[in-house]
This record gives structure tokens, sequence and C-alpha cells, in this order.
């Protein structure tokens, strides 16, 4: 519309002159070239280049991975955790409030901190693991996390690392429940029932596959919220090149 109303008059003066020479009207051009001064935008993700981009993606997925292994795999991380704490498995409810209506409420805590230790010795075993998926992160892979949802990277992570997660964790805490009293003897009850478990659910015959789950899922939700953080507040961004390939994406 601009360039309209700029050369809407000069081609009438043309026009009603006629005698404008070919010099002239080239002249008229040049002008009105510098005369149009429209100002470009450029898009902030267009300034990043992928090698930004990437890095600024992994060095995001580093700290927030090290933060969750750094929060969870320590005394107290898991059973001190309310968002991540391991409960008793539903199928075993009943086994909890049976001894806590007959006053053995040591034995039920025994069983759930039990638990709870065996998945905070296991999750050490994950910081390998991630970074590993992490070094191995293509540019697709960053283009899509970048512009995908709030828990993209935490999908990446179930999406690559979960099989193999599953089989660093699991001999820990296989041997951090066979270590303790309850567990211990719950295990070889049911070891020891043999054919009678089918009849049972599998989180109360496969303990260990179930604490092991239960690890899993409470260090993606830490992972998940360290990356939210990320995305939605400038002041958890430490590093410039953070501040930068998130705030473009903002």
């Amino acid at each position: 519309m601009i360039i309209v109303k700029l050369f809407l008059p000069m081609l009438l003066m043309y026009v009603a002159v006629g005698t404008v020479s070919a010099a002239d009207w080239s002249g008229y051009l040049d002008k009105l070239k510098e005369s149009i001064n429209i100002p470009t935008q450029t898009s902030p993700v267009a300034s990043l280049s992928n090698t930004e981009m990437v890095a600024g993606l992994k060095e995001a997925l580093s700290e927030g991975t090290q933060f969750a292994v750094d929060s969870l795999g320590k005394e107290g991380g898991f059973l001190d955790n309310s968002k991540v704490k391991i409960p008793m498995p539903d199928s075993l409810s009943w086994v909890e409030k049976s001894l806590r209506t007959l006053h053995q409420d040591e034995l039920a805590d025994e069983f759930i901190d039990t638990m709870n230790h065996a998945a905070e010795r296991a999750v050490p075993e994950a910081a390998v693991i991630f970074g590993a998926a992490i070094r191995n992160m293509s540019i697709e892979d960053a283009q899509e996390i970048l512009t995908g949802p709030d828990d993209a990277a935490t999908q990446y992570f179930r999406t690559s690392t979960q099989a193999e997660l599953t089989e660093r964790m699991r001999p820990v805490v296989e041997e951090a429940t066979a270590q303790t009293g309850v567990t211990s003897a719950y295990k070889n009850m049911t070891a020891r029932a043999g054919g009678m478990t089918s009849l049972l659910p599998s989180d109360a015959t496969d303990l260990d596959g179930y604490v092991t789950s239960k690890t899993l899922d409470g260090l993606f939700v830490m992972i998940a919220e360290e990356e939210k953080k990320i995305r939605e507040n400038p002041l958890a961004r430490s590093t410039d090149l953070l501040k930068k390939v998130f705030g473009a994406y903002q």
C-alpha cells in the first residue's frame, strides 16, 4: 500500500507531462527506492545456528538430568519427596492396612522404606545412560524437542533410554530388596508359592519390577519439572547460551 501511494503520483505526473526522458524516469525510480525504507524483522529462531541450537539444548538436558539424578540418588531422595515416593503396591494395600491395624506399623514402614531406598541406590545408574543419549542427539531431535511441548525432552528420554535404564537399574533394586528383612521375606514367600502366584497381579509377584518401574517414573517426573522450569523461567537459564536458545523459542 505504501508503494502504491508513492508510485501513483509519479506515474500521473509522467502521463500528464509526457516529456519525461528515460534517464529522468530512471532517476525517479532510484529516488523511489531510496524513499522506501521498510524494516525487516529477523526471527530470533532464524538467528540461531544449528550448532548453537544443539549445544544449548544439550547443555539444558545435561543440567536437568544431573539435577534429577543428584536429587533422587541420595538418602531420602525418594522417601522424603511426596512427588515420587514409592507406595505399597496396590495389590498389597490390604497387607499394609492389616499390619497397621495390628499395630505393626514398623513392618509396614520398613517395607515401604526398603523400596524407596532401593530406588535411591538405583538412580545413579541413569547418569551414564542419559549422557550417552544426549551425546547421540541429532539436529532433528533437537528441533523436535525445542519446538515441542513442555515435556518433549522427557518424552525423548523415555523413548530412547527406558529399556536400557530398566536393564541397568533392576539388578541394583533386586540386591537392595534382598538385603532387608521384610522385603526379603516377602520375595522368598512369593518364590516358594510357585504356580499359585499366577493368580496374583504382577505388582504383587514381581516386587523388583514394580520398584524399578516406579524408580523410572520418579526420575522422569523430576526431569520434566526441570525441563519446564528452563523453558518457562528465564531465571532458570544459568548460562548465556541457554538464555539465547530458549529465549528464541519462548
